[in-house]
């Protein structure tokens, strides 16, 4: 049973496996797959026989597959020990072989693809012969600045590599050394083949013709195979050789034309079995033509007669190989001759017939197609050599063979053979044989018609290519040498004008058919490539002006040459080009500029054109400092051309802005500065041009901008608005204000830092002004800066509650009465309304002791750094009055110094004002039930002052850890005013509950003396002297107290009579003292004299 489950399980890995297979086959992630020999599709091979992991191997590479390979591989793994852990005959499966289904049907993901040389396609896309037997040997000298770290192989370890194993390791390495640029805009001007050739068609018959060429003067030899194999580990070495080995490999190398020829043959990609079985065919095709040189045959038509099927691998590759054969000769002989036919244009229709049928007959049986082939070949020979060999260019019939000399298939064959100069290993680096390459390549003129004039140009434009490609500068001046080389028409030999002058074709444009000579198809691509760089050379250059420079030369030349070849007498100077090349890359650089300065001015809420000016500026500086020293080697004056159209360019975008302009907005702050700047810079790069009389042409051509002229009624509008807009801000500060500290260091509010931001931006951008101003501007800002911290302190100390609101109104003067009626009398006092009511306190909204100290220092802070702001502001005035030009000619000699005087005034008495009001809240709002209602009741001695000191103590401590030290001694003045307010208060307007005899003067004055010492605190609080000086006229009033009730009746009357008092007080004074008398003698005297009631109604 275990066993049929085996076999079971085997049966379902092979399916799965095949299924994997097909659809690994049958999709994308291959590039191509090539049958093996006798297959037509993958139903006629076996895929249990075909490798999985050189199949995966091929997917990753995204190399071509063939699975003659694949299967090879297979059969060669199965002699390999087994690698399993377990028992022999023990599989793994990837999936659950229950739930297995079909393969998926989602597309398979995209393989990266790695770009290869475009100069060395990717060997495994040669044609199939290729890869058939063996490969390119690279063991040729080349420069590269990428060579690869020691690999440390030996022969041992590769003496036994296949040909696809030197791919693969090959492959790894190959793969372009640089990113290649895009040349689809660098196309020569020639028609495309009728016949569908390729790149690959013609790097071939290239080397084909090389073989020939070398072969007339007999260096054309056979290799040996006894190569193969160290073929294979000088590849190998090549790869992982340092830069150490280099030297040592190159003397190594096979010399003479024998070795140059192998270096081609790798330069160009081709395989040894193609080399030798076109080496052989060659050699084969001239046996028997005794005197006919190599270089004289039909190549194509010989290598299709001496080159026999069984030479190749398979049918498939040998038909290919045969079609490019057939459409060489077709190219070369009919679609493009060198001469016309006349009367031969019948045998070129014939031509065309055999040239079909040779193609038809491999798909015929093989004995019936080999013996139509053969006949078609006989005819074929008939007809295509007396073609081949007509009379051209002044040769002799026979000496040379006309069948690729007709320009169009003749030139793009001798550009693959150029293309072999290039490094396969760096595309933008020559290899070291470059010399004796191009001097090989003088041997295949005399096939392809080639001459000098031909030969300069078309290198030239390779190497251009190549540049373009790799952007190597050093191709980019061998290009221009090259160039220099073209002789000129008069230069050239009679027989080569002529040539040249037959030289032509038609080219299809979008504008219809143009026809265009030889010299106008290589070069009118590189003068319209280099025309297109140089007309935004702002883009293309910015960082390679070496470049730049050497790009303007070939164009130079290039144009040179295209006017010689053109005939054409309308005089365009160098100067002309480089002034439309200035033009053009100026406007394209400014539209940019345009396109970023939207996108800037929307993220930086800058104004566009102030943005535009700035840039614009920036452009010329570097127009000016970079690229104009390139360009003046071709036009002096190029910099006044370029200076002179940015002027005009932002002039444009200027004028509508001004035309609006009304008042010094924020739009107009930003711009004028820089359009002046800019139009400044302009003039200073014209005249620093040095043109003498062009440079005065060229600044009276400039339309001047006029930043000056508009620019000084607009100053004092905008002085206007934003003393308006800072007036805003102070009442919005104001409002938002809650009072409380910024920090334990800054203990102010933050609305006085919020309005000298204001003002000091305000300022700031008045400064910043770079127009001219006036010293009226000037006075009109000192004025309403002033006006606005007036403001602000008034806005301050309007906050501010009544003082009647937290005072308790004064109470009804009474006199005295008996004890036993002081508790009805007190009691009728409670309810009396003119007392205030308790009550009425919560709608009073008085502001905490420790928000008005924040108001006071608040207030200081802004009046604190008025000197500062004052002296800035002056400083600042006198350095932009000495350096604005413009200021120069309004500075005001006889100018009247504004200050802050106001804002002083009005701030000082703020300061005053909340200190009195502190203390006064102090006394008479947080302390009115311990001081004003309590103090002396119901006596002096049972109701002390020292019981208030504690509670006086915490209220100075409060004032003095908020309040900050220049203000210090203010407000504690202001508290020790308002504590002696509110003891008079309560001597002299204490109520009916308060009565006092002349032994409680005594008493009186302690109290006195302990306040005094709690001001001055051991000389820690206020001055002595200023503590003296409050309290004298307290002291007045207790002196008073403790007078006689009799005395103080006589000094009364006295006082009353000749408004003199012989004990110093006035009548009120006395009046309220006898009120508070608990005296029945100053009772009676009081109802007598003054009709004041008793306590007690």
């Amino acid at each position: 049973m275990d066993e049929e489950n085996e076999v079971e399980l085997l049966q379902r890995y092979r399916r799965d496996r095949r299924i994997l297979l097909n659809y690994l086959l049958s999709g994308t992630l291959i590039k191509k797959v090539v049958m093996p020999p006798g297959a037509v599709s993958l139903d006629d091979v076996d895929l249990d026989q075909v490798s999985v992991d050189f199949v995966l191997n091929s997917v990753k590479k995204g190399d071509m597959l063939e699975l003659s390979e694949a299967i090879r591989d297979y059969h060669d793994s199965t002699g390999l020990p087994n690698m399993n852990a377990g028992s022999e005959g023990e599989f793994f499966l990837a999936t659950n072989p229950e739930s297995s289904g079909s393969p998926p049907r989602r597309a398979p993901p995209v393989v990266p693809f790695e770009v290869p040389s475009r100069i060395t396609p990717d060997i495994t896309s040669m044609p199939y012969e290729a890869e058939e037997e063996d490969e390119p040997d690279m063991t040729s000298n080349m420069h590269s600045v990428n060579s690869v770290k020691d690999r440390n192989l030996t022969v041992d370890d590769i003496d036994d590599f296949e040909d696809d194993d030197d791919l693969e390791e090959l492959n790894s390495h190959r793969y372009s050394r640089r990113s290649l640029n895009d040349t689809t805009d660098l196309i020569v001007g020639l028609p495309s083949f009728a016949t569908g050739i390729t790149d690959d068609d013609l790097r071939e018959t290239a080397y084909e013709i090389l073989l020939a060429a070398a072969g007339a003067s007999g260096g054309l030899i056979v290799p040996s195979k006894e190569k193969k194999k160290e073929k294979k580990s000088r590849l190998l070495k090549k790869l992982g050789r340092s830069k150490s080995e280099h030297v040592t490999a190159q003397s190594q190398q096979s010399t003479g034309l024998t070795g140059l020829l192998e270096t081609m043959r790798i330069q160009m990609e081709i395989s040894e079995a193609m080399d030798i079985r076109t080496r052989q065919g060659l050699l084969n095709a001239m046996a028997g033509k005794v005197g006919k040189r190599m270089d004289a045959l039909l190549i194509p038509l010989e290598l299709l007669s001496c080159v026999s099927r069984t030479e190749f691998s398979d049918k498939k590759a040998y038909i290919r190989w045969q079609k490019r054969q057939l459409n060489m000769l077709e190219e070369g002989l009919v679609n493009h001759p060198v001469v016309g036919f006349g009367e031969s244009g019948r045998k070129a229709s014939e031509m065309r017939v055999l040239l079909a049928r040779i193609e038809e007959s491999e798909s015929f049986a093989p004995s019936v197609g080999e013996l139509q082939r053969i006949e078609c070949l006989r005819s074929l020979r008939e007809i295509a050599i007396p073609l081949a060999e007509r009379p051209a260019r002044g040769d002799l019939t026979g000496e040379v063979c006309h069948w690729a000399d007709g320009y169009h298939l003749n030139v793009r064959l001798y550009e693959k053979l150029l293309l072999s100069i290039f490094d396969v290993l760096d595309e933008g680096k020559l290899t070291e044989e470059v010399e004796e390459i191009l001097e090989l390549l003088k041997s295949t003129w005399r096939i392809l018609g080639i001459t000098e004039t031909i030969h300069h140009t078309v290198y030239a434009w390779v190497l251009f290519r190549q540049f373009v490609m790799t952007r190597e500068h050093a191709l980019l001046r061998h290009a221009i040498e090259q160039l220099n080389k073209v002789p000129m028409k008069e230069e050239r030999g009679p027989q080569e004008r002529m040539h040249l002058k037959s030289l032509y074709c038609k080219v299809e444009n979008e504008d219809g058919s143009e026809e265009l000579t030889f010299i106008q198809s290589y070069l009118m691509p590189i003068q319209k490539w280099a025309d297109k760089q140089l007309a935004d050379y702002h883009l293309h250059f910015s960082e390679t002006l070496a470049m730049m420079e050497n790009v303007v030369s070939i164009s130079m030349v290039a144009r040179r040459l295209l006017q010689e070849e053109h005939g054409s007498h309308v005089s365009v100077t160098d100067g002309d080009k480089i002034e439309s090349y200035v033009s053009s890359s100026i406007k394209s650089a400014f539209v940019r500029i345009l396109q970023d300065v939207e996108t800037m001015s929307n993220a930086t809420d800058e104004h566009p054109v102030a943005l535009l000016g700035e840039e614009t500026k920036k452009l010329l500086k570097k127009d000016a400092t970079v690229f104009m020293p390139v360009l003046s080697q071709w036009h002096p004056q190029v910099v006044v051309v370029s200076a002179s159209l940015l002027h005009k360019l932002y002039g444009n975008k200027l004028k509508p802005f001004l035309n609006g302009v009304e008042q010094l907005t924020e739009d107009v702050v930003m711009v004028f500065p820089a359009a002046d700047s800019f139009e400044e810079y302009v003039m200073d790069v014209i005249e620093s041009s040095g043109g003498g009389g062009e440079t005065e042409a060229s600044m009276k051509k400039l339309v001047p901008y006029k930043i000056e002229t508009i620019s000084g009624t607009l100053v004092l509008r905008w002085v206007n608005s934003q003393l308006s807009r800072i007036m805003g801000w102070v009442e919005r500060a104001i409002q938002q204000e809650r009072w409380e500290p910024v920090s334990m260091q800054q203990r102010h509010g933050s609305s006085i830092v919020e309005v000298y931001r204001i003002v000091e931006e305000t300022i700031d951008q008045f400064f910043g002004l770079k127009i001219p101003m006036r010293s009226g501007e000037m006075n009109s800002l000192f004025r309403g800066v002033d006006n606005a911290f007036q403001v602000y302190a008034k806005h301050v100390v309007d906050n501010l509650a009544s003082k009647e609101d937290i005072i308790p109104p004064v109470p009804i003067l009474t006199r005295y009465r008996r004890e036993s009626g002081i508790k009805a009398f007190v009691k009728k006092e409670l309810n009396d309304p003119r007392l205030p009511d308790m009550r009425k306190s919560r709608d009073i909204n008085v502001l905490t002791t420790a928000t008005l100290c924040v108001q006071l220092n608040t207030l200081y802070y802004g009046i604190s750094h008025l000197n500062k702001l004052e002296d800035s502001i002056w400083e600042r005035w006198s350095r932009k009055m000495r350096n604005g030009k413009s200021n120069k000619r309004s500075a005001d000699d006889n100018l009247k110094k504004e200050n802050f005087d106001g804002s002083r005034k009005d701030i000082n008495a703020a300061i005053d004002r909340i200190c009195e009001f502190t203390g006064t809240k102090i006394i008479f709002w947080d302390l009115r039930e311990p001081f004003i209602e309590n103090l002396y009741r119901p006596s002096v001695s049972e109701s002390r002052l020292e019981t208030l000191v504690e509670l006086l103590d915490v209220e100075l401590n409060q004032l003095c850890d908020i309040i900050v030290e220049p203000l210090r001694d203010r407000i504690v003045t202001s508290l020790l005013q308002a504590s002696l307010d509110g003891l008079i208060r309560v001597l002299l307007d204490g109520g009916p509950s308060r009565l006092f005899i002349p032994s409680d003067a005594k008493l009186m004055e302690e109290d006195l003396e302990v306040l005094k010492e709690f001001f001055i605190s051991g000389g820690d609080g206020l001055p002595r002297g200023v503590v003296e000086n409050q309290v004298a006229r307290v002291r007045q009033v207790i002196k008073l107290q403790g007078y006689e009730t009799r005395e103080l009746i006589d000094d009364l009357k006295s006082a009353s009579v000749s408004d003199k008092s012989k004990l110093g007080a006035d009548s009120k004074t006395l009046l309220r003292i006898l009120c508070h008398r608990c005296d029945s003698e100053a009772s009676q005297f009081l109802k007598k004299q003054y009709k004041i009631p008793k306590s007690a109604a």
